[in-house]
């Protein structure tokens, strides 16, 4: 899908962001009010060093600066201005601005499009024709400001934290919420350091996107975090990713907002399952961006990625001088796939030297308290777990926060540079600003988290992240051949349903050779024995209707037919049920199919999403596809490589490998039908709504779709 508009480039936000003068518009003697207060913060000692000019026709001066009554009145256009005055005035203040050629105009004033009132969301607009007629840039309206701590630029008239110019490896910060970025922010409080915190309010103008992608190409940035609720233009957002990907530089998410309405109305199993929130995650997935689920991770995770060096090994070692909190994280490695890799024989000879015969010299290392009354010993166990190629992280436990404690950092920290590795203290007291904070904070080749759960989950994203990088690659080659599309696209316009019958929709996957079980409609139960005998026993009966999405639960299915006399009791069974259903549907008659025999049920969907395009969904068949919510959601067409990436990460994964007897599914061949489909989905994009297969019946190289559902696109039910 194409975006709306190209992203800004960094040049073109660089006068709103990077100012070389300030305006400030609404300042006055009430130090109270926004503009005031955007002043204080702006031009405050050892803050902004440009011109910072104060704006209020009311006054020549306040206190012992100047005031001036317009920006036309400036004598010289300033890059940015701070807009702190009432909405009916706003309007007025942006034309002066466009006519001045300011470079970009920040918009504190509330009550717009945010009000979902049409003549709000017009004045709004009216704005934004002004900006884009000057090529002038507008942050907000309704949002709080934004800095950029490398300039001392505190642009917000809200209370901000402030701790000086940012040190090598700062992260930047964008939030379209301005209150829970503020709030962020503060971690600067315990040593997080910032290099900006952008906003973006409304968003009628620069955005999200813009944002990230400006701080893509900015030096004093070296990882991103971003937190937003929602996107009117996702396409933008991938493509700052990707400027993130190419810039080498981290961005992590924490998308507010999982609520899956988008797919109430969905006809299929896939549409109710690949909702809004599974869209973003497979769009996350491709564009390389880190994802978190919990806020509470958003800049310890970033910090983490801002410090660390790419992996030298896939394991991580851990050590504590508590065996408690050894075993607490050993079982938070074990969710989140982290390898803990027993020691080297040579390393195991250091700590065994060194850890008394009550600790525990593996991995987890439980060194006990002993060790801190002899630093040389800690310093010690922390080198040789370092020194062991197994390990790529070392993660230590920060249990208690008193002075003796601090010197640890500083020893975890030497050893890490030392090895090119990264070192990791999980803060366990509740002391949260206690002794040693800040120092891990500020410490190179230290990441402080603040949860065991969060540590090992960002452990898990670098090393995946290491395995994308080195596995980038040319996508591979087309598996279905070009003709596919144009047969495909014949049979689904052909159909007069809006919801193609199951062998409508089996037609239309086996011109991109998906293996399809073959089946004969029939009208009365005598044809349906003289097509099961024709075939061979045992079959399936099915009734074919357009209205009938979901057969199994609607009754009108069969199974494992074995005689004449079943066939016949089958037959009537089914279509007294198919003229239960309500409101009465089409009935094209009753589908004879050979019963596939047993194996393991894999249900392939896709689903076209309407920010971000086709998407295609693997799980486990049947019903269970919904009651256990296993499945994995990527955007559409994926290579067979990607495919198995998808099936590995299902949790029924071993159902797969040959559970309690059963075959094993050939991966390979699997994932090439997981690969056609998808190429099936991104080619008919603008044709289908919906498609599933479930069940895919699987016994080894043995793969066959036995059923299939299609909802076209745009397309009206048939009264």
């Amino acid at each position: 899908m194409m975006a709306s508009r190209p992203l800004y480039r960094p040049d073109e936000l660089a006068r709103t962001f990077a100012p070389r003068s300030i305006a400030v518009v609404g300042v006055s003697t009430n130090p109270n009010s926004f503009g005031s207060i955007t002043y204080a913060n702006v031009a405050g000692p050892g803050r902004f060093g440009g011109p910072v000019y104060m704006v209020n026709a009311k006054y020549d001066r306040i206190g012992d600066r100047p005031c001036w009554p317009s920006i036309a009145a400036l004598p010289e256009a300033p890059d940015c201005v701070f807009v702190a005055v009432p909405r009916e005035a706003v309007e007025g203040v942006v034309l002066e601005c466009a006519q001045r050629r300011v470079g970009g105009v920040v918009l504190f004033a509330s009550g717009y499009a945010e009000t979902g009132l049409a003549e709000r969301t017009a004045s709004q607009q009216r704005l934004l024709d002004i900006a884009r007629a000057a090529g002038m840039r507008l942050i907000g309206p309704n949002c709080v400001g934004f800095m950029n701590y490398g300039l001392g630029l505190v642009g917000t008239f809200g209370s901000a934290s402030f701790k000086g110019a940012p040190r090598a490896g700062a992260i930047g910060l964008v939030s379209q919420s301005g209150a829970v970025g503020a709030a962020l922010a503060q971690a600067q409080e315990h040593g997080v350091s910032l290099s900006h915190m952008l906003t973006s309010g409304n968003a009628c103008d620069v955005d999200v996107a813009d944002q990230v992608a400006y701080l893509a190409a900015d030096p004093g940035c070296r990882a991103i975090a971003c937190l937003f609720e929602g996107l009117a233009d996702p396409q933008r957002f991938l493509q700052a990713a990707e400027a993130c990907r190419a810039a080498g530089k981290p961005l992590v998410v924490h998308k507010l907002g999982t609520s899956e309405r988008g797919a109430q109305a969905a006809v299929s199993h896939t549409g109710s399952i690949a909702g809004s929130q599974a869209a973003y995650n497979a769009a996350f997935e491709r564009a390389g961006v880190i994802p978190v689920d919990e806020v509470e991770a958003l800049l310890d995770t970033t910090s983490f990625f801002a410090k660390a060096p790419p992996p030298k090994a896939r394991g991580v070692a851990v050590a504590a001088v508590s065996g408690g909190a050894c075993i607490m994280l050993a079982d938070k490695a074990e969710e989140a796939g982290v390898e803990l890799p027993p020691p080297r024989p040579e390393t195991m000879a250091v700590l065994d030297r060194l850890i008394p015969e009550y600790g525990s010299a593996g991995n987890p290392c439980d060194m006990t308290a002993q060790v801190l009354s002899t630093p040389q010993h800690l310093s010690e166990c922390f080198e040789a777990l370092l020194a062991d190629p197994q390990y790529g992280a070392l993660v230590v436990p920060h249990t208690f926060a008193y002075a003796p404690a601090t010197a640890r950092i500083g020893i975890m920290g030497r050893a890490a540079e030392r090895y090119d590795k990264i070192a990791c203290a999980v803060w366990l007291t509740q002391h949260l600003e206690g002794p040693g904070a800040v120092e891990t904070e500020q410490n190179p080749r230290v990441a402080l988290f603040r949860s065991m759960r969060h540590c090992m989950a960002a452990l898990a994203q670098w090393h995946r992240r290491a395995d994308e990088r080195a596995l980038r690659r040319a996508p591979a080659a087309r598996l279905s051949d070009r003709q596919a599309c144009e047969r495909a696209a014949a049979l689904i316009e052909r159909s007069p349903n809006a919801t193609l019958t199951e062998r409508e929709a089996k037609q239309v996957l086996a011109a991109y050779g998906v293996p399809v079980v073959l089946d004969r409609l029939v009208q009365s139960a005598e044809e349906a024995v003289a097509a099961a005998e024709a075939g061979g026993m045992p079959v399936v009966l099915k009734v074919e209707s357009p209205d009938i999405a979901h057969k199994t639960e609607a009754g009108v299915v069969r199974l494992n037919l074995r005689s004449a006399d079943e066939v016949r009791g089958a037959y009537a069974e089914v279509m007294r049920n198919a003229h239960a259903v309500t409101p009465a549907p089409r009935i094209s008659g009753v589908l004879v199919q050979p019963m596939v025999t047993q194996g393991t049920e894999i249900m392939v969907g896709a689903r076209i999403d309407p920010q971000f395009g086709p998407l295609i969904l693997v799980g486990l068949g049947g019903v269970f596809v919904e009651l256990l919510q296993d499945t994995a959601v990527r955007l559409a067409p994926v290579d067979t490589r990607e495919a198995r990436k998808m099936l590995a990460g299902l949790k029924a994964q071993r159902a797969l490998q040959g559970f309690r007897g059963t075959e094993p599914v050939d991966l390979d061949r699997l994932a090439e039908v997981v690969a056609r489909v998808s190429e099936f989905a991104a080619d008919q994009g603008e044709r289908i709504a919906e498609l599933d297969i479930n069940p895919l019946i699987c016994a080894g190289s043995r793969i066959v779709a036995v059923d299939a559902l299609i909802a076209k696109r745009h397309v009206a039910r048939d009264e």
